[in-house]
């Protein structure tokens, strides 16, 4: 070989030696800006739930939301659950008043019509449960009720929710179903202080949710009645159009919309819907 060809080759060897680092060095920035972008795109991802998240349920609600409350705040370390309880249309006007929420679940699709018609509610309303009335009486059965008609008797002392409330509407419908007529003692704002009148035996009966007997355990006796079952109320739950905290807000609509809400509700006496 002459010095002329061995100088070309040392040259060639040299150049091929100087692309290949130089290919190395950029498939490297390369992977260091795929890398960088895949970082970018997990820390942009969907936020986790954070901070406090304020419902608004119905009074029947509060056994199976409190719990459901703790499952989500166990389920979501940092979160904190806190309720309003009270009659449907009572939190209703407060939403539409300006009351700081981000999630209403109601008793009935008209309370919650309320809150859409005002323009409050984010997105549509999911119905997530149903519930239905009993008789509910002091234990032992003291006054032999088996049925509806019988709260019609003269002299018994009979407690309704108010005609406002959900369960008032849906005693009321069960009651014309049926072509009876009942003067009650008194009308009351929500289904828990119905139920109340007869745990302190200042009622013989109140037309209430199952839900709300059940939960009243042995403080009450439960007597169905077929006509109950032309007043089902469904239960719808929105999240709220200014949620101060929409993020935890969605994520508790999607626990009591889930398989494991299901159980829960279901469990102390609602109806799947």
């Amino acid at each position: 070989m002459t010095i002329r060809s061995a100088h070309r080759t040392r040259t060639l060897r040299m150049a091929s030696t100087g692309v290949a680092a130089l290919l190395a060095l950029s498939a490297c920035s390369s992977s260091k800006g795929s890398s960088s972008e895949d970082s970018g795109s997990s820390a942009h991802g969907t936020p986790k739930p954070s901070g406090t998240v304020t419902v608004f349920a119905a009074a029947s609600l509060k056994e199976s939301f409190t719990t459901l409350g703790r499952k989500f705040e166990r389920q979501h370390p940092g979160t904190r659950v806190t309720f309003s309880f009270g009659g449907s249309d009572t939190l209703a006007a407060s939403i539409t008043n300006g009351a700081p929420a981000d999630v209403f679940a109601a008793a009935s699709a008209r309370t919650m019509a309320t809150v859409t018609d005002g323009k409050d509610a984010a997105g549509t309303p999911v119905t997530f449960a149903r519930n239905q009335l009993e008789i509910a009486t002091p234990p032992g059965d003291p006054h032999r009720i088996s049925s509806l008609r019988d709260l019609t008797r003269p002299g018994l002392k009979v407690v309704l929710c108010d005609k406002a409330v959900p369960c008032g509407a849906a005693a009321r419908k069960a009651l014309d179903a049926s072509h009876l007529k009942l003067t009650p003692v008194s009308y009351e704002q929500d289904v828990k202080s119905a139920l109340t009148k007869v745990e302190l035996n200042e009622a013989d009966a109140a037309l209430v949710y199952r839900t709300d007997v059940k939960a009243a355990g042995g403080r009450v006796r439960g007597v169905g009645f077929p006509e109950s079952a032309e007043a089902l109320n469904d239960y719808p739950i929105t999240l709220l159009k200014n949620a101060p905290n929409a993020t935890a807000a969605r994520a508790f609509i999607e626990l009591v919309t889930s398989a494991e809400g299901r159980r829960v509700l279901t469990r102390v006496g609602f109806l799947k819907p």
